[in-house]
């Protein structure tokens, strides 16, 4: 009997489990979470805050009596080392677990900024079930909250607390918002679109320093001179994947755990999936981190697939980011910023609040921007993945990017692509 085991129970290590426990009926699953908490959706924080649901609308599976059921063995701890050549796992219980196999789904942690008083009570990341405790207990109607960090997840939790009616200020480091997803046109329309709902934004500004001030209060000084008084701090700066416990392990990791298209690692029978792993983007060419949850659920269902000896592929990793913020939908496709040599067309309508950036490598569209156009969403994820020759339909969208649906039900069509980005359109 085969023993598996998941360190994280995230949505990957969740759906791992449960996939191994289908394919692998008589083998023994172990499913190890770091929280001393039911396993939850970290996406699902937002809502909380929000209060359209209550902690339990958080967790990935109801009941608490679903992972014995399945005859999945949940453990509470942290992985603090893993010995490939003996096969096991030391947790910071005290407790080794020897495995078969091993998959590496430990997600990704809030990167902790080099600021004097990031430490102090009052500041917080949102990436918890704690931190939200503690952030609703700051962030009340009327309380005074500052933002570092307006990138995709910033814009998600700055949704979540406007809608706790807070007055916000948001500090970016960047030239503008959402910088690593959106161009400067875009990224300057949210930015505009949130000040007109209220938010102070500030780009090209740093945090120097927080101070504890009067009553409860945190001193903010900013780089532009600027010093606010506020009740909450809240760091958005970014996360990374949390692998520092394969250090010395022999598992080969760059940004995160290098993965092959089995999602197995450089160590036989060790895999890795969700935002902790590193694996192949066929539209990019190269190896990257994508932290979406649609992928975290593919990787870990391929991952899981072949440690229960069913050889299988990952076809690729979708980058795509839709993105939510104060009511603006936009939305960002593979490579976005362009490719040496490439062509691109460009429509803004700053009356509408409507912009669309194409991308092109040769006939194909590999990356976009748009933000207003929630029509092409599904036309424009489905010409970016399939990498579909557009053939003289490249043309016409160079001249007017607004045709693109037409374009893609004519070039996809040709290639019987159409029906997937068709749905995805219609819903």
């Amino acid at each position: 009997m085969a023993h598996h085991v998941i360190l994280g129970a995230g949505p990957a290590g969740v759906i791992a489990a449960e996939t191994l426990r289908k394919h692998a009926p008589g083998d023994r699953v172990t499913l190890v979470g770091e929280e001393r908490e039911a396993p939850y959706s970290r996406m699902a924080i937002p809502y909380l805050l929000m209060g359209n649901i209550d902690e339990r609308g958080t967790w990935l599976r109801k009941g608490e009596a679903h992972y014995p059921s399945l005859g999945i063995n949940l453990r509470q701890a942290r992985a603090t080392q893993v010995d490939t050549a003996a096969r096991r796992v030391q947790l910071d219980s005290g407790e080794t677990l020897t495995f078969d196999t091993l998959l590496i789904a430990t997600g990704s942690n809030p990167a902790r900024a080099p600021i004097p008083g990031i430490d102090l009570p009052g500041v917080h990341s949102c990436w918890t079930l704690a931190d939200a405790r503690a952030i609703q207990a700051r962030a009340t109607q009327g309380a005074r909250v500052l933002q570092m960090g307006a990138g995709f997840i910033g814009c998600i939790i700055m949704e979540a607390l406007a809608m706790r009616g807070v007055h916000l200020s948001v500090v970016e480091m960047g030239d503008r918002m959402v910088p690593r997803m959106m161009g400067p046109v875009a990224g300057g329309m949210i930015r505009q679109w949130c000040e007109g709902k209220g938010v102070q934004v500030f780009t090209g500004t740093r945090v120097e320093a927080i101070t504890q001030g009067k009553d409860n209060t945190l001193d903010v000084r900013l780089s532009n001179g600027q010093t606010l008084n506020v009740d909450l701090v809240i760091s958005a700066t970014g996360v990374k994947p949390s692998i520092g416990f394969l250090e010395n392990s022999g598992v080969r990791c760059l940004q995160g755990v290098l993965t092959d298209e089995h999602m197995q690692t450089n160590v036989p029978g060790i895999y890795a999936a969700g935002d902790c792993a590193e694996a192949f983007d066929k539209v990019s060419g190269t190896t990257v981190v994508s932290a979406i949850q649609p992928n975290a659920a593919e990787q870990a269902r391929v991952a899981a697939l072949n440690m229960a000896g069913q050889r299988t592929e990952l076809k690729g990793v979708t980058q795509i980011n839709v993105l939510d913020t104060l009511g603006l939908i936009s939305a960002s496709f593979g490579n976005w910023q362009g490719v040496p040599g490439g062509e691109h067309a460009e429509l803004t309508d700053l009356a509408e609040g409507r912009h669309l950036s194409l991308q092109f490598k040769g006939d194909v569209m590999v990356g976009c921007n748009s933000v207003g156009w929630t029509e092409h969403v599904g036309v424009m994820r489905g010409l970016v993945e399939g990498q579909i020759s557009l053939g003289a339909w490249k043309d016409v969208l160079l001249k007017d990017p607004t045709q693109l649906v037409p374009a893609y039900l004519a070039s996809a069509q040709a290639q019987g692509q159409w029906s997937g980005a068709l749905d995805a359109r219609r819903r």
